[in-house]
């Protein structure tokens, strides 16, 4: 079964006042090192919200046929400098089965 994940969070001030060049450079870290891990068996989709919404400025979009690969993901992400230096906050996970009625239906049979 494929699950959709969206992971809402909220860049802090102290990731603004890093210059446009540093947060390049930790955009690089955060797809080699925090998402690059799990390539093979999950993607990770980033949209920039902040003009659409006011209790967080970005979201993820994760899909994966594997909940251990993402809770894996989300304990690297958890480790990371991102969450210690308190750059990011995440605001709101919310998990979903593609199609999961039909899984049950199939089942059922």
């Amino acid at each position: 079964m494929k699950y959709g994940i969206i992971i809402r969070y909220e860049f802090d001030i102290s990731w603004l006042r890093l210059s446009r060049e540093q947060r390049s450079e930790k955009e690089q870290v955060f797809q080699k090192e925090i998402v690059g891990p799990f390539v093979d068996k999950m993607s990770v989709r980033h949209f920039d919200a902040e003009a659409f919404a006011t209790d967080y400025s970005d979201f993820l979009f994760v899909e994966t046929d594997d909940i251990k690969t993402y809770y894996f993901f989300i304990e690297k992400l958890r480790d990371s400098e991102f969450i210690a230096q308190g750059w990011v906050r995440i605001r709101d996970i919310s998990i979903g089965l593609q199609d999961g009625y039909k899984e049950y239906e199939n089942d059922q049979s």
